[in-house]
């Protein structure tokens, strides 16, 4: 019978420091990211994806008493520890953090500046494309570590007692080892390895014996999977998504502004359009009395009297429906922002102000450009020539269409990825290719020393003597006989490549479509708002004269309608 008790460093736990290795892995990809910053951007800036200890959100919910399901609903931070949590600074001790108050907060009006600085803060969108860039720095991290000295460790200690035998025979053996891995852009593997080792009997005449040995091993490729430029692609592939990562993270944060700024104009528009309907609203009510006074004196057919009465109901529906589409995308607004829909938060209609003034130094500047609204009418039979819309007028972004070409073209983040991967498909096509070569390797061994076990306890101390080590050599060849996967393999790595090529033209095209396009909405846009400007004051001019053409009796209620 037999009876062993072995404990070994790998079942130790609790000897890791957690926090330290979360806060090494945030350095660690830190330095990446500034690295390829000032690599892809040619400058840094500070990146992190630690939210902010208080947020907008939780201020919302707490201090505007907001319901919510879940502490997580407050962020991460402030969730409750559960059994065996191993980083005790991580977590802001959940209950007690839920119940610290925020102070009452008051409806807040946002600025377009303050709406990209919140929605830098908490847009759930924008954090994770920045935990996208880490996740690249950390898989970078993951590669290099391939390349670099791993050092290992390994401590047992076994007791056993063994009755088969006429005695009872018991003893320890302890032993201590220690481990070298490299692995080289070459193709080269070299392992190393010294062990100690002391036994001992506790029975019979109390020998021990301590060991010794060390053995290194390397191997070198000689044709397949041989050289930097097919060992180290992988180093090379996560190297480069790093810079992929930061230029997407770029091009996002411009397309993100322009879509929230977007988007809050858009809101504010739906408010305008409020604005609008009420006071269509009040004056069709304005109508509808002054109507009825008319009617009630005689001077207007009670029919008239209905049709305005019509036309007022029209006009509250409209308004309910405007009122009810602005706050439906208020808050829409609020959750692309990382907000509560249900947040007391509105918009500085200051900046829709801003906006119209601006517009309308564009209609000033431009001129109406039309003879019937200037008073300036040429004879009836005078020949007809039309006013081409032209870049005369326009703004500083609308271009010449080359100009806008060539500056998207060289600008483009996107189309800059798009180039990168056709190089990254061809070093594709010759990793494929190295595949289809055979495999000659060549291996060397060295060992000396010998290891002590319960067994050997009775023998002397063992000695570490490379001048009576074992050495060996090994050349082992594969000659390329069977290659069929290789093979497809190396045929679909070139499939790949005119596929990404194919990728690249698309989008080149479909960029110098959007320049196109863009051009031509601003041109649009302008003219555009150049007509409507006119239409309004027109427009004015007709409500103002058929008002007073029904005061005096010359008109009637349908011609104010």
């Amino acid at each position: 019978m037999f009876f062993a008790l072995l404990v070994s460093s790998a079942a130790i736990s609790g000897c890791v420091n957690s926090a330290a290795q979360l806060r090494r892995a945030d350095e660690k990809a830190g330095e990446i990211i500034a690295q390829k910053q000032a690599q892809a951007l040619g400058y840094t800036e500070p990146f992190t994806i630690e939210p902010p200890e208080v947020t907008l959100r939780r201020r919302l919910l707490l201090g505007q008493n907001l319901p919510y399901v879940h502490p997580g609903s407050l962020g991460a931070r402030y969730l409750e520890e559960i059994p065996h949590w191993p980083d005790d600074g991580y977590l802001a001790n959940g209950a007690e953090a839920v119940a610290d108050p925020a102070g009452e907060l008051p409806p807040l009006q946002l600025s377009l500046a303050q709406t990209l600085q919140v929605a830098a803060r908490n847009s759930r969108e924008y954090q994770s494309a920045k935990e996208q860039v880490f996740r690249q720095a950390l898989a970078l991290d993951l590669e290099r570590n391939t390349f670099r000295n791993i050092f290992s460790s390994e401590m047992q200690t076994q007791l056993s007692t063994d009755l088969g035998g006429q005695e009872t025979v018991t003893g320890s053996a302890n032993s201590l080892s220690a481990a070298l891995n490299r692995t080289f852009k070459t193709g080269a593997a070299l392992s190393t390895r010294i062990a100690l080792d002391l036994a001992r009997l506790l029975t019979q005449d109390r020998s021990s014996s301590l060991g010794i040995l060390g053995d290194a091993t390397i191997a070198i490729p000689l044709l397949r999977g041989a050289g930097e430029h097919i060992v180290a692609e992988p180093l090379t592939q996560a190297e480069r998504n790093v810079v992929y990562s930061i230029w997407d993270f770029e091009r996002f944060k411009r397309t993100f502004v322009v879509g929230i700024a977007s988007e809050y104009l858009s809101v504010l528009r739906q408010l305008d359009q409020v604005d609008n309907a009420e006071e269509n609203y009040r004056r069709l009510v304005a109508s509808t009395r002054r109507a009825r006074r008319l009617a009630d004196a005689g001077r207007l057919p009670e029919i008239q009297v209905d049709q305005a009465v019509q036309n007022e109901l029209r006009a509250r529906d409209r308004w309910v429906s405007a009122t009810k589409a602005y706050e439906r995308s208020l808050d829409a607004f609020k959750l692309t922002l990382g907000l509560p829909a249900d947040a007391e938060l509105y918009l500085d209609r200051d900046e829709l102000e801003r906006l119209a003034r601006a517009a309308q130094d564009v209609v000033d500047e431009s001129g109406t450009g039309h003879s019937a609204a200037s008073g300036q009418v040429p004879p009836a039979d005078a020949p007809i020539v039309l006013r081409e819309p032209g870049r005369t007028g326009g703004g500083p972004y609308e271009l010449a269409e080359d100009e806008a070409l060539l500056l998207a073209l060289a600008n483009r983040l996107d189309l800059q990825i798009s180039q990168e991967r056709v190089y990254d498909a061809q070093r594709q096509v010759f990793v494929a290719a190295d595949a289809l070569q055979g495999e000659l390797t060549l291996l060397g061994s060295a060992r000396a020393g010998e290891r002590r076990a319960l067994g050997s306890a009775v023998l002397p101390d063992a000695e570490l003597r490379p001048e009576k080590g074992f050495y060996s050599a090994l050349l082992s060849f594969d000659p390329p006989l069977e290659r069929t996967a290789e093979r497809i393999n190396y045929r679909n790595s070139y499939i790949a490549l005119e596929q990404q090529v194919r990728d690249l033209q698309n989008l080149e095209d479909r960029v110098k479509l959007d320049v196109r396009n863009g051009l031509r909405n601003l041109l649009e846009f302008r003219e555009t708002l150049q007509i409507q400007a006119q239409a309004v004051q027109v427009a004015r001019r007709r409500v103002e004269s058929t008002n007073l053409f029904l005061q005096a009796g010359r008109a009637e209620i349908r011609d104010l309608l």
